[in-house]
């Protein structure tokens, strides 16, 4: 029976198209195409809330978000308060923004490490994830947007040799 299912090079052009009437008329084949696609579930704890860790540069965040009236806490502050600079107010809404769902969610986060820019950048990033765990439909959505991609860049390490990670110390010809 192996002999009957091995192909010509002649065949190759012809194989899917075989697969295909295959996935569509086997049964087997149908399951397959069924649990390629993943399928992504609701994740709440007890208290009714998505969990996800952001991160960016040194930051991380924990954030949790439940149905609520807009409201986002960052380190028991305001996220007005805490990031007092309009863009970092803005790059913290982007998810929320994208999704639609501005004024639905209350989001309670807590920071730490690096600067205030990274932090933002973690909030950012695990809002999205927490959205995805509590909506799984949104991901769609986040993923187009980017904002589930982990921004790996990270600043470059000081060099022996050199004043900063590539600038070298001042050359005197005398």
């Amino acid at each position: 029976m192996a002999g009957e299912e091995t192909k010509t090079l002649e065949d190759l052009g012809a194989l899917t198209g075989v697969t295909a009437s295959d996935a569509a008329g086997g049964e087997t084949g149908g399951e397959d195409g069924a649990s390629a696609a993943p399928v992504y579930e609701q994740k709440l704890d007890a208290q009714g809330r998505a969990y996800a860790t952001g991160k960016r540069k040194d930051a991380i965040a924990r954030v949790w978000i439940k149905p609520g009236s807009g409201r986002i806490i960052v380190n028991k502050k305001d996220h007005t308060e805490y990031f007092a600079r309009p863009v970092l107010q803005m790059i913290l809404k982007q998810p929320l923004v994208a999704a639609d769902r501005l004024d639905q969610y209350d989001v309670m986060c807590t920071v730490t490490g690096g600067g205030l820019s990274g932090q933002a950048g973690a909030v950012r990033h695990g809002l999205s994830k927490a959205l995805t765990h509590y909506e799984p439909e949104l991901r769609g959505v986040l993923k187009k947007g980017g904002f589930l991609t982990r921004d790996a860049r990270v600043v470059e390490r000081k060099k022996y040799g050199k004043r900063k990670a590539r600038r070298s110390f001042q050359f005197s010809k005398r």
